[in-house]
């Protein structure tokens, strides 16, 4: 007892010291991104600008960028002793820019245009800042891009870099168009950058463009065997742009590191505000080249939903950015790793400081000219808890009016979203002035949540919602599930990669589905026969592949596959009504097919129908667009003992359509819970704007 007693006391002051070792590691980094956050910027010299006939220079005498002028295309950046970060055999348009790739409805065809300024006004020069804007303005007579583009740079004050917007603008009545993808793309001195950083776990050596050009494409154009790179220890690696691929949530920076001189060049994106699709949105980063890409808009991972289709001289108007191109460097006796480590610092510095209170331009408002939503999200779920659930970690966000969910297929407008506390308390600072819905999911529960009344945010005000109630989709209590409620598979089984088409970055590494050709692995693990789960025996983590793709069954033919999961029941109710809760992480061009207990049956209990375009299995994606079907299960379709869900992805011709399942429940009879069900999102108080 004694010894319990001091084993108690001895765990109980390990956990107090614990504590402290890290409260002290967090308070000395708070104090080095408050030093460098606090620095005099009037101990370094001015900001100057200098505008010749062709090129515009600006400098600070840490950093100097030469642009095009009047086109304002980046074409130099000095810095660190280094004539040009940007590589210089490319033309001057095609080293930092901006572009788009768009569409007429009536000619699908994608049209790439890199938004070449015509002409150049300063929009402000002092000693302490300087911002330009390049403009492309539209008009009726010249066969372009419909649209009005301020592009804007600005360099301040003892800044190591620079930032960058940019402002789209239609007028009303203007063309019809579509909008795929909007981006600044950055391609480096390969012989310099050769390490790349996309996060503390996804670091590493990047093969050139040139070893990509020599080597063997795949099965398609982005994936490449490495067979001749320069440097010997990338040989027989797939290299592909969409393996380093990241959530919108997590690329707050991403760049590369030179370490001859040692130097750091980074992309920061202090908001996520004016990204499409929310939080779970994923898009490119930093790939071979070396480039490094901010994109602000793609189809990528999504599909079609995501083009900014415009109809009927609709009017828009929308501000990307700012983002801060950040620049760092170490002395020749100091680890050049170390720069990740800043350039992270260096974000916190300007995540903190959004809004930013220097842009110029009168559509990008400061922090006073927005507002503020704080309240607290409960989740109702009486088979799991008699009390309300404290929505734990809940992703909740404003974005335009729209269904419940749609926020994963909005384009248009403004997104602000942050995760709650344990206790589902949230707050989201800096929301412009407009009318939103509130919508969230929770992270353990299936579906979405909406806010039953319009946010309406002016400027300077904080609205308190107080108490809001999400009841998740049920219709019975849990008999079985499978896997993990939060909208990826990547609880699930997932292989290792053909030996000779691996990646050795993601050996042994969290995030391994990011591995090409995981798509013909299921053949060569299922020769025979398809998966068959049984419910009480299988684990989801290991007897579970992580996507249900197409068999291959040589000379490049596919064949469906058909998926069983097998559970028993000791007893049904054939008058009653069972619920098959069935949540997709993923689909491309595929057809999920349901029947019980009978394989034959030619009309399915029930069919998604075609769906997805996210692509996510060819791009080493471990969710797309999320999905989700209440399945009514007829008792008489059930019986006692051994019952057989049979789930069929029906379309087959090509090895990418398939999809990935984020969770699977089946729940007993309805009368269980009774039939009366509150509505979701009632709240205990009224929102109030004071």
């Amino acid at each position: 007892m004694i010894w319990k007693k001091q084993q108690g006391l001895l765990l109980g002051w390990l956990g107090i010291l614990l504590q402290l070792v890290v409260l002290t590691e967090c308070a000395i980094r708070r104090q080095r991104i408050q030093k460098k956050n606090n620095t005099d910027a009037a101990s370094f010299p001015s900001v100057r600008l200098h505008i010749l006939d062709e090129y515009v220079v600006v400098h600070n005498g840490l950093v100097n960028v030469t642009l095009s002028n009047p086109g304002g295309m980046i074409t130099g950046i000095q810095y660190n002793g280094i004539d040009n970060l940007l590589e210089n055999d490319y033309k001057e348009n095609n080293r930092g820019y901006w572009d788009v790739v768009w569409s007429k409805p009536e000619h699908p065809g994608d049209i790439y245009d890199k938004l070449e300024g015509t002409s150049l006004h300063v929009i402000k020069e002092d000693e302490n800042q300087v911002e330009l804007s390049f403009l492309k303005p539209w008009t009726s007579s010249n066969n372009v891009l419909p649209l009005n583009i301020d592009k804007r740079f600005i360099m301040l004050r003892g800044s190591t870099g620079f930032y960058s917007y940019a402002v789209f603008e239609r007028l009303e009545g203007w063309p019809d168009i579509n909008l795929s993808q909007g981006r600044m793309a950055f391609k480096l001195k390969p012989k310099l950058f050769q390490f790349m950083a996309v996060s503390d776990e996804r670091q590493r050596i990047m093969p050139t463009s040139q070893d990509r050009e020599r080597g063997q494409i795949l099965d398609y154009p982005e994936a490449v065997l490495l067979t001749d790179p320069e440097n010997s220890f990338l040989r027989g690696e797939v290299d592909d742009k969409y393996q380093y691929s990241s959530d919108n949530k997590d690329c707050q920076v991403h760049g590369w590191i030179s370490t001859n001189p040692p130097s750091g060049f980074w992309i920061i994106t202090p908001s996520n505000e004016f990204k499409t699709a929310g939080p779970v949105k994923q898009d490119l980063t930093s790939h071979a080249g070396p480039i490094a890409l901010s994109m602000f808009f793609s189809t990528h991972y999504a599909g079609s939903p995501l083009i900014i289709n415009f109809r009927d001289g609709e009017p828009w108007k929308k501000v990307f950015g700012p983002v801060f191109i950040y620049l760092n460097s170490v002395s020749e006796d100091d680890d050049p790793l170390t720069l990740w480590a800043d350039a992270k610092e260096q974000m916190l510095i300007e995540t903190q400081s959004w809004p930013y209170n220097f842009p110029m331009s009168k559509d990008y408002p400061y922090a006073e000219k927005r507002g503020i939503i704080a309240g607290r999200l409960l989740v109702r779920d009486s088979h799991i808890n008699q009390r309300l659930i404290s929505a734990r970690a809940a992703y909740i966000g404003l974005a335009l009016p729209g269904d419940t969910g749609s926020w994963q297929r909005e384009n248009k407008g403004y997104q602000f979203w942050t995760q709650a506390d344990d206790r589902g308390y949230f707050v989201i600072k800096g929301v412009r002035v407009g009318k939103y819905s509130l919508y969230a999911w929770v992270p353990g529960f299936i579906g979405d949540y909406k806010y039953n009344a319009y946010i309406n945010v002016r400027p300077g005000n904080t609205i308190r919602l107080y108490n809001l109630v999400y009841d998740p989709p049920r219709n019975g209590p849990t008999l079985w599930e499978i896997g993990i409620p939060d909208r990826t598979a990547a609880e699930y089984f997932v292989p290792d990669p053909n030996p000779t088409l691996m990646n050795q970055l993601y050996v042994n590494h969290a995030e391994k589905y990011r591995q090409y050709g995981l798509w013909d692995r299921y053949t060569e693990l299922y020769p025979e026969q398809d998966l068959v789960y049984k419910v009480g025996v299988s684990n989801y983590q290991t007897d579970w592949y992580f996507a249900q793709v197409n068999r291959n069954a040589g000379n490049k033919k596919y064949i469906p596959t058909t998926w069983q999961i097998l559970f028993d029941l000791d007893d049904i109710d054939e008058q009653e009504n069972y619920t098959l809760q069935l949540a997709l992480a993923s689909a491309t061009d595929a057809e999920l097919q349901v029947r019980m207990n009978d394989p034959g049956t030619e009309t399915p209990l029930f069919s998604t129908g075609l769906i997805g375009k996210d692509n996510s299995i060819a791009r080493h994606g471990i969710h797309g667009l999320y999905w989700l079907y209440s399945i009514t299960v007829p008792g008489s379709l059930l019986h006692t003992g051994t019952n057989i869900i049979f789930l069929t992805q029906s379309r087959a011709e090509i090895p990418w359509r398939g999809i990935m399942y984020d969770y699977i429940r089946l729940e007993g009879s309805s009368e269980s819970i009774g039939k009366q069900r509150r509505k979701q999102g009632k709240v205990s108080a009224p929102a109030r704007n004071p």
